[in-house]
């Protein structure tokens, strides 16, 4: 009787014994039957792969071919300990007794052994072991744990088997050591920044901090020393206005602090400071109140207080800052790239921020990418690039020779109004450089004469519109009249005109030929407001401070 009859005879006796059913029978028979035809699948593939790399191991150290495995194994001898299959024969054993659990027991309730297998030659065979007590234990082919074993048995040998494969070029040893040193050096040497600072950011030695009321102690000493410092800086601004708005818990406070210990908790700890409220569901912001300490003004801490704010409000999700300036104010935040050109939409901020007399709505747009903190940096970067591509095509670096003692151009065809510029131009290296005989002419005699002219009447206008903007009654006159509010301005005044479109007029530098011109521009824009709006009205009241002003002041006989 072969050995797999022995299995199933000794499965269907202890069945028996055990008062399992007819159907529990077949299914495990059939089990037993799959997982050996498995077992030796398995073990076949395994002795072939243990048979090639025995193959390997003959070529390069003279051991016994892999023809003669069998043999060996067989006859017991002391090479059979090394060539024996890396899937050895073992026991799971459970702690009760050294039982194995099957699937079947699991549904059964009874013990079973897990199956081993071991290769002999060419042949799997499929062991049953024994318990302690002698018992015999089913044999389940569908064991996990043994087939676990045997796929990480196999993959073990396969890597034995590709690590005594020989090289087929020197590529690899080649990408080897470099591999190797790379990772040495790797080892040894930090971590590199990713980005190289040339220099260190002035905005770094500055101590500053945000501030809201959120009822600390420290914080409520700190906005105590904003209110000071806005009280103190904007005198026209009512106290309890300022109070009430930097307490109030929607605003929010950017101040720069004072290093010395000795200010700690003082009015004089506070250098500057911006206090704004932001409104995030629309993405814009609106300030309040902008103040730097008269003893630290004139040393860049107002820019500084922007850029910061800036640098905050693009971390935040702030797209766009808006106030109201003073006429003292425009200038500053002019410089800090604010416009009177409002471009966020009209729906965003209507209803949220109210109008105030007197003052000029500007905007800020804040571009979520630059980092406001180095815009000095960026701009000399610039520069440096800009000049760099001029450098390219210039002709500046390249030396002439001087020109002859006796030296004198040929002017025939030349008037004598143009002698000058024809002479200039007929130095080696003028037209190279690009000069023509237009911008000599503009640059010598009468043009230039008439440049110097222009240029003084556009600086004396420029002058007088900057007077009349900075009195506080004519801030009705500062940009044009919004026809989408006012929609039948037009249908009564023919010629709008007002103080933006007179400054245009007057840079563009070709409107106005003297001071007469703007006056009559200036006495249309009066007349306008006159005729629109009621006598009683504010704008009319504005527009009678204003002729008298420029009648008396600007354009006094």
């Amino acid at each position: 009787m072969s050995e797999d009859e022995d299995v199933k005879d000794s499965h269907q006796e202890d069945e028996k014994k055990r008062g399992l059913d007819d159907s529990t029978r077949s299914t495990m028979t059939e089990d037993t039957d799959d997982g050996k035809n498995h077992e030796k699948g398995v073990g076949l593939q395994t002795k072939k792969r243990k048979a090639e790399v025995e193959d390997d191991d003959d070529e390069g150290t003279g051991k016994p071919s892999s023809n003669n495995v069998a043999e060996q194994d067989r006859s017991g001898g002391d090479d059979n300990e090394s060539l024996e299959p890396a899937n050895k024969r073992q026991k799971v054993q459970n702690d009760d007794g050294n039982k194995g659990t099957s699937t079947h027991d699991k549904d059964c309730g009874e013990n079973a052994a897990t199956k081993d297998t071991t290769i002999n030659g060419d042949k799997a065979e499929t062991a049953v072991n024994k318990d302690d007590d002698g018992d015999k234990m089913d044999v389940d082919g569908g064991t996990e744990d043994s087939q676990k074993s045997a796929t990480r048995k196999e993959n073990d040998s396969n890597n034995e088997r590709a690590s005594k494969l020989p090289k087929e070029s020197g590529d690899d040893d080649r990408g080897t050591r470099e591999n190797a040193t790379a990772e040495k050096e790797d080892s040894s040497t930090p971590a590199q920044p990713q980005r190289q600072e040339s220099k260190a950011n002035p905005y770094a030695s500055i101590k500053y901090t945000m501030i809201t009321n959120d009822g600390k102690p420290e914080s409520l000493i700190k906005l105590v020393a904003l209110k000071s410092l806005f009280a103190k800086q904007l005198p026209k601004m009512p106290r309890p206005y300022i109070a009430r708005l930097v307490f109030d818990r929607r605003h929010t406070s950017l101040a720069i602090l004072n290093d010395d210990p000795a200010t700690k908790d003082t009015d004089e700890e506070v250098i500057g400071a911006i206090c704004y409220r932001p409104f995030y569901d629309m993405r814009f912001a609106e300030i309040a109140f902008c103040a730097v300490n008269a003893s630290h003004q004139v040393k860049g801490y107002g820019t500084k207080l922007m850029n910061l704010v800036k640098q905050q409000g693009a971390r935040t999700g702030i797209e766009y800052f808006i106030t109201y300036a003073d006429n003292y104010a425009i200038g500053y935040f002019k410089k800090q790239g604010f416009t009177k050109s409002i471009a966020m939409p009209k729906g965003r901020y209507q209803g949220l921020i109210k109008d105030y007399d007197g003052g000029t709505m500007m905007e800020c747009y804040v571009h979520p990418s630059i980092d406001f903190t180095r815009i000095p940096e960026m701009l000399a970067a610039q520069r440096e690039f800009i000049l760099g591509r001029i450098r390219l095509k210039a002709q500046s670096t390249k030396v002439y020779d001087p020109l002859p003692k006796n030296w004198s151009p040929n002017l025939e065809g030349v008037s004598r109004a143009n002698e000058a510029a024809a002479r200039a131009l007929a130095i080696p290296g003028m037209v190279e450089a690009g000069w023509t005989m237009a911008d000599l002419l503009a640059a010598t005699g009468q043009g230039k004469d008439l440049d110097r002219a222009k240029n003084a009447l556009k600086s004396e206008l420029l002058g007088i519109v900057r007077k009349v903007e900075e009195q506080q009654f004519s801030w009705p006159f500062r940009e044009p009249v919004d026809t989408n509010e006012v929609k039948d301005y037009l249908e009564v005044i023919k010629e709008p005109i007002d103080l933006s479109t007179i400054d245009k007029r007057i840079r563009a530098g070709d409107h106005y030929k003297s001071k007469g011109m703007l006056y009559a521009d200036l006495m249309l824009m009066v007349n306008n407001c006159k005729l629109y709006n009621d006598e009683t009205s504010t704008y009319v009241q504005c527009a009678v401070n204003l002729e008298s002003y420029l009648k008396n002041h600007l354009f006094a006989k």
